[in-house]
């Protein structure tokens, strides 16, 4: 039987199959391997007795996140606050970043509209629009544009991510109304327990579409991409990397560096580029004291 992983606590992994859910572990031969199911995984497993099976084969991955594990997701939702807390546009762009060396479409979420003016909502979503991302503009608490957001995620698997009081627990139960409340999915994040602040799992929205409850996305992994590459995944610096004289160049203080120019004449964002620089030197940084 093939399935997908929905939970995980400790050893044990849970299986949707065909409505079901099956408690499952794996063959010891996976850790032999180097690889452990994650949730997300599409897995092949054979049931023992009474919905107990055993997992024999994970499927090769789509895309994999290290912190939380979890595979195979397919939409991003990066949720900004644009007051109250104010836009965290460093840790947007950080995650903007790993979306794009991941391989993940990113859904950039402005929650909060009614707090600010129409044209100050313009001036933050235009530069994110000019790159070709998706930018939804919402009232999680008023439930504006929730069904703009549904829309994006129908026949997806998709994570949520946001800084704490940015309305991701408010939208989620904009999204999922009543079950999410009976479930207690993500907002009862806060009680103490077992697995409460940590597990990774997978909530059916409808046939094939999925929400990830993924603590502590927000802290995602951007170590992963290697400092000399973290242009590649600023879609305006790649474009530009052309224009570029050198080899090798890390687009900050080299003089003849064609991102600069293009930085000022205007065709680069200048905060997404301040940005960049303070991402690039956090990264380098890290690598620089690994050992």
């Amino acid at each position: 039987m093939q399935g997908r992983i929905i939970n995980n606590i400790s050893n044990t992994y849970y299986i949707e199959y065909k409505e079901n859910i099956y408690e499952a572990v794996a063959r010891g031969r996976f850790k032999l391997d180097n690889i452990i199911p994650v949730v997300g995984d599409k897995v092949e497993f054979e049931e023992i007795q009474n919905k107990e099976a055993v997992i024999t084969n994970i499927f090769p991955r789509n895309n994999y996140i290290k912190r939380p594990k979890i595979a195979n997701i397919t939409r991003l939702i990066l949720i900004v606050s644009l007051k109250n807390p104010k836009p965290d546009l460093l840790l947007l762009d950080k995650q903007l970043a790993f979306a794009e060396f991941i391989g993940i479409t990113p859904i950039i979420v402005l929650n909060k509209k009614d707090l600010i003016t129409a044209n100050e909502i313009q001036e933050i979503s235009k530069t994110y629009i000019n790159l070709g991302y998706k930018v939804i503009t919402i009232s999680a608490i008023k439930r504006e544009a929730i069904s703009d957001i549904k829309m994006e995620l129908n026949g997806q698997i998709s994570a949520f991510s946001g800084n704490s009081g940015v309305g991701k627990s408010t939208l989620l139960n904009a999204i999922f109304g009543e079950n999410l409340t009976k479930e207690g999915v993500i907002s009862n994040k806060s009680k103490k327990g077992k697995n409460t602040t940590t597990n990774v799992q997978l909530y059916k929205l409808d046939e094939n579409t999925y929400i990830a409850d993924t603590p502590g996305f927000s802290t995602i992994d951007i170590y992963e991409i290697e400092s000399k590459n973290l242009y590649k995944y600023f879609k305006e610096l790649k474009k530009a990397e052309k224009q570029c004289k050198y080899t090798g160049c890390t687009h900050i203080k080299e003089k003849e560096c064609g991102i600069k120019k293009e930085l000022e004449q205007g065709k680069i964002s200048e905060s997404r580029y301040k940005n960049y620089i303070k991402i690039y030197e956090d990264i380098k940084n890290k690598e620089e004291h690994k050992w």
